[in-house]
């Protein structure tokens, strides 16, 4: 456990915000009373700014911001490309931290039509959007000749639970991982928000210039049509959910044709779209 701490607070160390705290707490079972230390993460406002103008604000897990601030910016279709993300800085309040982002100016003027000063709760899945045409985009058909076998799933679905770090000690925040079938995890993200460890996932992809073709995402949550739109968005050809699918997300899945998994958990799983790329040996 020492170790395992020294590890989480090294996360977010640089930003003055711890990723969790430890408290005290009055731990019940049945009759019997003990009062313990327990480790709770945290949920920070995350302001991102671009070009001096507030966007939105999201609580989120105070790590990787910068991998984050990329993601979303490529995921809510504010660039287009990861160069477009021309700086980020990073800035400590008392009340939250401030992401200050500069991108081009011809992508800047589009911001002023979805709105500005939002606020995204930890389970938001309409973050910055003002109208019902930004909110559900219609992500390009996603490529690739991406094939794995059940047992790739069955062992990256294995391999999750070790990975998270931050989710070992407080069990309250979600992970997306990137897989690549035959090597397993590959890397991962953690945050109290589902969307924001995906988008700090995919903006580390983006960021390292990994091959989007040649693996798949698990996420340790529902998938919600914002975790179909944000894969599909950037080519990724199947997610995996350990939780349930919903249905825009299973129609977004099959306009995309975007494998889409739900149930993943130990040796099951439900295929809800495109079943060909995951092979079943008898």
């Amino acid at each position: 456990m020492a170790n395992d701490n020294a590890v989480l607070q090294s996360l977010a160390l640089d930003l003055g915000w711890p990723s969790y705290q430890e408290i005290t707490v009055d731990r019940w079972q049945g009759s019997q009373h003990s009062q313990e230390h327990d480790f709770v993460a945290e949920e920070v406002p995350i302001s991102l700014v671009y070009n001096g103008m507030p966007h939105v604000v999201m609580l989120a897990t105070p790590t990787n911001l910068e991998e984050f601030a990329l993601g979303f910016s490529i995921t809510e279709g504010i660039i287009k490309h990861p160069t477009e993300l021309l700086s980020t800085r990073i800035f400590n309040h008392a009340n939250g931290i401030e992401v200050q982002i500069k991108i081009p100016e011809e992508r800047f003027q589009c911001i002023s039509e979805k709105g500005k000063n939002l606020t995204g709760r930890t389970g938001c899945g309409l973050c910055g959007a003002s109208t019902l045409k930004q909110a559900i985009r219609q992500p390009s058909p996603v490529h690739g000749n991406l094939q794995l076998s059940c047992q790739d799933l069955i062992s990256a679905l294995s391999e999750v639970k070790q990975k998270q770090k931050l989710n070992k000690i407080t069990g309250s925040v979600h992970a997306a991982a990137w897989v690549i079938p035959g090597q397993g995890i590959i890397d991962l993200r953690e945050d109290v928000g589902r969307h924001n460890a995906l988008d700090k996932l995919i903006g580390l992809l983006l960021r390292t210039g990994k091959d989007l073709s040649a693996g798949f995402i698990i996420v340790t949550s529902r998938a919600s049509y914002e975790m179909v739109q944000k894969t599909a968005f950037v080519g990724i050809t199947l997610l995996a959910a350990i939780s349930a699918p919903t249905g825009l997300a299973i129609r977004l899945a099959n306009e995309a044709g975007l494998t889409l998994i739900g149930f993943a958990r130990d040796d099951q799983h439900v295929i809800y779209a495109h079943p060909q790329r995951l092979t079943h040996n008898p």
